[in-house]
């Protein structure tokens, strides 16, 4: 998972993209960037680490321009080193800079189709950097001196007919303007903002969460649609085109679950009144699921479940406490790269407050059990708090199988429910009873509040990809990027 933002305004842009790629910084924390352009001047910084880290006063002098691109980065697919932070860069045609999220699901494929029929070398095993060298392949098979967003757009639309899986991008095009679009199926998010600005016309962003609007003054115009692309010129004119002839809006299920932020509205679902919703139909499963006499206490697992544990307590006229503190300067485990990291992590993470546990039966809500190594230490945490018995509630079903659209589940066998039965499960995690929401339950969540939508991408759950995807190419996956508990 990433997060992107792309900028076109009158004045330096530089601040409201720092701000931008804070408020987006849940979505990546391995690696930061951005590329400014300025006069047909690029100036560019990425590296490894947190937007305040790699940001710094020099580099507030330095990138100085009225349009860029910047991109945080969780790393799905590559490697982890300096080489893949985005944006990443082609100087032809015209120099483009690109940030990517999402995944290609036949990266090889294309990489071998660069190097034989388009003479393009890919310098790495990115997904984005093949991505970026394949539009700037159709873009400079139309050999215009002076492109018009029409060419732009039908370079998308040949990008899109050579790609699968997942390719939201935003990009700029030195001294054109922005260039951005959806995916097909419209899996990951992007959504259109703009403000007035000085001149009365309209300054505009493009960014993964409408959270990333409100620091810098943007307002949320409408989410793009699937195999959508927009051209915004430097000048701040604004185009549109449906790049694909089959589209479907089918957005990402666990964006909604976990990754996006609370205060978000995707594809005219607000993200905080999903969670509710699906605290409110977990906790109807719960009343069937655990004798009522065994639950004292309700504590949320901070902070993508508090939305919806606070109304499991609430449905099930229970006491609600927050017995966990969290440390807010260690990451989300989630997104972490490494598998021993995400175990040690949790106990820097979360300290529980032991009058919450002593003596009680206690109800842990979260929002989802993947890897399930994180709740095994929380509910070993709690136990060694005091409490006399330890439920789990999961706010999501079961996850069985790997994602291949942009989020860190690649190898099946690190899946805590993959080939393990519900009784397994609690045993691994070490709970007196465990509870799952229902796929159905959870899919409504979203769904009642935009019936709108065509479907949701919930593969995670029940293995049904919507794109194609071959056995070997999750067999591919699996190797490498396998980890064990």
């Amino acid at each position: 998972m990433c997060g992107i933002v792309g900028i076109v305004q009158q004045e330096n842009c530089f601040t409201e993209l720092y701000d931008a790629l804070i408020m987006l910084q849940h979505r990546g924390q391995d690696a930061a960037g951005m590329t400014v352009c300025d006069n047909g001047h690029l100036h560019s910084r990425k590296s490894k680490g947190l937007v305040k880290e790699v940001f710094g006063q020099q580099h507030f002098e330095r990138l100085q321009g009225t349009y860029g691109v910047g991109h945080v980065r969780y790393p799905t697919a590559g490697g982890n080193s300096k080489e893949y932070a985005q944006p990443m860069y082609v100087n032809s045609p015209y120099g483009i800079a690109l940030a990517h999220n999402g995944n290609l699901s036949n990266t090889k494929e294309l990489a071998k189709e660069l190097f034989h029929s388009d003479l393009r070398y890919i310098s790495t095993d990115s997904d984005s950097e093949v991505l970026l060298n394949i539009l700037a392949h159709e873009i400079s098979n139309f050999r215009q001196k002076d492109p018009s967003p029409e060419l732009f757009f039908d370079a998308v639309s040949k990008t899109f007919e050579r790609c699968e899986g997942s390719t939201n991008v935003i990009s700029i095009i030195t001294d054109y303007g922005l260039l951005a679009f959806r995916d097909k199926m419209g899996i990951r998010p992007l959504i259109l903002g703009s403000k007035l600005n000085a001149k009365g016309s309209k300054d505009y962003m493009v960014a993964s969460e409408s959270a990333a609007f409100f620091s810098s003054g943007y307002e949320a115009e409408r989410d793009l649609l699937p195999g959508e692309a927009i051209f915004i010129s430097f000048e701040g004119d604004l185009f549109s085109r449906i790049c694909c002839e089959q589209t479907k809006l089918t957005p990402c299920l666990f964006e909604f679950v976990y990754f996006a932020r609370p205060d978000s509205v995707i594809d005219g679902v607000n993200v905080y009144e999903a969670r509710q919703l699906m605290g409110e139909k977990l906790a109807k499963k719960i009343k069937n699921e655990i004798p009522i006499e065994e639950i004292d206490v309700v504590i949320p697992i901070p902070e993508s479940s508090i939305s919806s544990g606070t109304k499991v307590a609430e449905v099930l006229k229970k006491e609600l406490a927050y017995g966990f503190v969290k440390n807010r300067y260690v990451g989300r485990t989630f997104i972490m790269p490494d598998q021993k990291l995400r175990r040690t992590s949790v106990r820097r993470k979360l300290n529980p407050i032991k009058s919450e546990f002593y003596g009680k039966k206690v109800l842990l809500v979260d929002d989802s059990i993947v890897r399930g190594t994180t709740m095994k230490e929380i509910v070993q945490m709690s136990y060694a708090a005091g409490a006399s018995k330890v439920s789990v509630a999961s706010a999501a079903p079961e996850v069985k199988f790997p994602n291949v659209y942009g989020i860190d589940m690649a190898a099946r066998s690190e899946l805590v429910a993959y080939n393990r039965t519900q009784e397994e499960i609690k045993s691994f995690l070490g709970c007196d009873h465990l509870v799952y929401q229902n796929l159905e339950d959870l899919v409504a969540s979203v769904i009642e509040l935009n019936p709108k939508l065509d479907g949701l991408e919930k593969s995670i759950f029940d293995g049904i990809y919507p794109t194609n995807i071959s056995e070997e190419y999750l067999q591919h996956l699996e190797e490498t990027r396998l980890f064990k508990f």
